[in-house]
């Protein structure tokens, strides 16, 4: 497992772009303190039977959640309070942000086996399918560019947010023979390939998380395709959720822009084309446009 998603330390938890230190608990009530690097993104949610007095306090930098009646903006010396957190809020750093989360309720140990037992295990799978352990980041990266830039609702980039990482999880319940066979699959061995989506939905409904629930949904959908051929229900047009079409994209022409085990990288450009041929057959055509636009203006 990559070192940036463990830590030997008990109370710190670490991964590209987010360090998250409990720093004191008693009673219930924990002081976390996060570091977020720009561009990454940290959110809160409401969960049924949840009542916590929530605080985030911004000791350093600036953060923003995008909403459509006016956005919320937090940067040094700013606070925000919710008891009980009603609706998703969902902050992206516009710079490198610190802040100290308070929560009348404890959220550290669960959160940190998430993030050390299922991001860990998503880092290994990657690895396992020949991708190096930043596939995942460069994934959900890409994703919430996309998301963001198509105004997605704080809710959908919450979910996208965990979807994106996770979306090939499921591919640990799949015989490294398969994932790695140099050469062309038979029938036989393409049909357990194909089941690691519902595996990943499996998976992450185990979590009893219920983002992490949510999230196991799009994971399922993500080989869906455009014209219904795709797999596992043969799903078409807008029977597709949004956010796991906007993951077919991206995995796809980071797909095609990786040495994999049966075939070199393909150029940027030859990736892109491949992408505007498939528009309104394996993508939404929608997502296409907007991750062109991302791609021809970076």
């Amino acid at each position: 497992m990559s070192d940036q998603y463990n830590d030997n330390l008990k109370d710190t938890v670490r991964l590209k772009g987010l360090v998250v230190s409990l720093l004191g608990s008693k009673d219930g009530t924990e002081v976390i303190k996060h570091q977020l690097k720009k561009g990454r993104s940290w959110g809160l949610g409401p969960e049924e039977g949840w009542d916590a007095l929530e605080f985030v306090y911004i000791t350093k930098g600036k953060m923003t959640s995008k909403k459509d009646d006016g956005d919320i903006v937090l940067q040094t010396g700013d606070h925000l309070s919710c008891s009980p957190v009603k609706e998703v809020l969902f902050f992206t750093a516009d710079e490198d942000t610190e802040f100290i989360y308070v929560t009348s309720q404890p959220v550290f140990l669960r959160y940190s086996q998430i993030i050390r037992k299922y991001m860990g295990l998503a880092v290994e799978v990657e690895a396992r399918d020949g991708y190096t352990a930043d596939h995942c980041e460069r994934i959900k990266t890409f994703a919430m560019k996309v998301g963001t830039k198509m105004n997605l609702s704080n809710p959908d980039l919450y979910i996208l947010n965990w979807a994106s990482f996770f979306h090939d999880i499921g591919k640990i319940k799949v015989p490294i023979e398969v994932l790695n066979k140099p050469g062309k699959l038979t029938d036989s061995e393409w049909d357990i390939l194909k089941q690691h989506t519902t595996f990943g939905r499996e998976i992450l409904h185990e979590t009893d998380n219920p983002f992490l629930i949510e999230a196991g949904k799009i994971v399922e959908q993500h080989h869906e395709r455009w014209d219904g051929k795709g797999y596992p229900k043969g799903l078409k047009g807008e029977e597709i959720d949004i956010r796991a079409a906007i993951i077919s994209v991206v995995d796809s022409y980071d797909a095609m822009t990786t040495d994999r085990v049966y075939r070199e990288r393909l150029t940027e450009e030859i990736a892109i084309e491949e992408i505007k041929q498939n528009s309104g057959t394996m993508y939404n055509p929608k997502v296409v446009e907007i991750f062109l636009e991302i791609i021809e203006n970076r």
